[in-house]
């Protein structure tokens, strides 16, 4: 869901009904657990008027605060120790001056966060797709629990997955014992430092995803939980790399890999040098750009996301590459798995992966040539190579009789193609608002400006209103990026005096 049409106050309304139940637990974790699932309603969602913590975030604790009754007031002790910085700093002070009133509150409402760390594990892969991090807490002793979440190095190192368990025991029991039984895991305790330093890495890297981040359907309940745990494992740390990761990679040291892998008894076979050659530098790209900088890193869900999801969506390959892909990775993944020392376990279910990729890449990857677009054109518009760029560079710059000698990745050239899409017709400052909402577009910046043109497109409207919209906002904001992304998010229609 893009926006929240309800009124807020209908919200805070039911929430603080349900907020009643909250005087009849008896633990503080329950109390915790409840608002965290409450809260986790708006997660990732966006809402028109600015940010989704300080609209509803913020607007609850202002909501709870002036109804003044002991559910309002639980819910303001939890919030402050759940919420964010400002949610926390605006619920304690509420929840202070409703206790100096006399509003009653739960006997264990004091101990509402007051949890310490008892231990800290990860279960890893031997692949490196992904770590299983366990971090315990107990209130003064009692009352152990587990928070658990997942970090998947697939998907830029987010955590995808957040539950918690108060069956400790249990879980590190099984956690040992599947260590044990599988040669392809492992399980052991880390310091508390460390598990912060990663899982806070991980939060922030779902947090910034965009768009909604394919998590768990459990990690929206957990997530204030999980944020506010976090907060009581000590800092000290920057962020571990992941599993064998590797020095950085410069210019030299990728072309010096490439080279490696090109004389090597793994691509002996691959018959069009040229085509292999590019196709392992997209292969150690993807590992450089969206894998911390592991491109001898292999795993059956690594492979797939590289042929299925990364390449039709980001890199324009030629035909010869598109042909040579599928076997030049699988050459990689036995020369890769080489030099990692990967267990032949591992390389086996890779390789399988692959083999049966092959089979769907013919559909999952779709030549834009194939669309009917020249090839000449497609050079001109992703002179980058970035096939993401493609659908919002076309409606910066539709193709245009007579003018196949310009080209829009030069910006000289762009306002002389600007002034031809419309038909010499604009004076000079319409013609610089135009080539500055085209060069947004040409570049992405930022993102949200082509999410608010497709949205106006995909409701009828023609490219001209869009781009008139676009320049309207561009000229009343100015130049803060992030008023700027929050007013283009804002737009779901075209204003009638448009």
């Amino acid at each position: 869901m893009r926006r929240n049409r309800t009124n807020p106050d209908e919200v805070f309304k039911e929430m603080l009904q349900a907020a009643r139940e909250l005087l009849a637990v008896r633990s503080p974790l329950d109390a915790e657990l409840m608002v965290s699932d409450m809260v986790g309603a708006w997660w990732g969602r966006r809402v028109k008027g600015g940010d989704v913590e300080q609209v509803l975030g913020e607007g609850l604790v202002d909501y709870a605060a002036k109804a003044g009754t002991p559910a309002s007031l639980t819910l303001l002790i939890c919030l402050a120790y759940l919420g964010t910085a400002r949610q926390g700093a605006k619920a304690e002070g509420a929840a202070l001056a409703m206790m100096e009133s006399g509003v009653a509150r739960p006997g264990w409402a004091d101990r509402v966060g007051a949890v310490k760390p008892t231990g800290c594990y990860v279960s890893r892969d031997a692949y490196g797709d992904q770590d299983t991090v366990l971090c315990t807490f107990a209130y003064s002793g009692q009352d152990r629990h587990a928070l658990v979440l997942v970090v998947d190095y697939n998907m830029r190192g987010m955590a995808r997955d957040a539950w918690v368990s108060s069956e400790v025991e249990k879980l590190l029991e099984q956690a040992r014992a599947e260590a044990e039984a599988n040669a392809m895991l492992t399980f052991h305790e880390i310091e508390p430092q460390q598990a912060r330093a990663l899982l806070d890495s991980a939060m922030r890297s779902t947090r910034e995803s965009k768009p909604r981040p394919p998590v768990s359907d459990s990690y929206s309940a957990y997530h204030a939980f999980a944020r506010s745990r976090l907060k009581a494992l000590p800092p000290g740390r920057k962020r571990p790399a992941p599993l064998h990761s590797e020095a950085p990679y410069s210019r030299e040291r990728r072309a010096m890999l490439a080279a490696e892998f090109l004389a090597s008894d793994e691509a002996e076979h691959l018959s069009d040098r040229s085509a292999a050659s590019r196709c392992a530098d997209h292969i150690i790209d993807y590992g450089i750009s969206q894998d911390f900088g592991r491109p001898l890193r292999v795993s059956p869900a690594k492979c797939e996301t590289f042929l299925l999801t990364w390449l039709p969506a980001k890199v324009m390959l030629s035909p010869e590459e598109q042909e040579a892909m599928p076997h030049v990775l699988s050459a990689w993944s036995r020369f890769a798995a080489r030099k990692s020392a990967l267990p032949d376990r591992g390389l086996k279910a890779t390789l399988d992966a692959i083999w049966e990729a092959m089979a769907t890449f013919p559909e999952a990857y779709r030549d834009p040539a194939a669309l009917g677009l020249d090839r000449a054109l497609l050079e001109r518009l992703l002179p980058d190579g970035d096939l993401s760029a493609l659908a919002r560079r076309l409606f910066a710059f539709p193709p245009l009789p007579g003018a196949d000698d310009l080209n829009p990745a030069d910006p000289a050239d762009r306002r002389r193609l600007l002034a031809v899409d419309h038909g010499g017709e604009l004076d000079e400052q319409h013609l610089a608002w135009h080539e500055e909402i085209a060069t947004r577009l040409w570049e992405g910046d930022p993102p949200e400006m082509w999410e608010a043109a497709q949205r106006l497109l995909d409701l009828g409207h023609d490219r001209e209103e869009v781009l008139h919209v676009l320049i309207e906002i561009v000229e009343r904001i100015g130049g803060d990026p992030e008023e700027l992304a929050t007013a283009l998010d804002d737009i779901a229609e075209i204003p009638d005096e448009f």
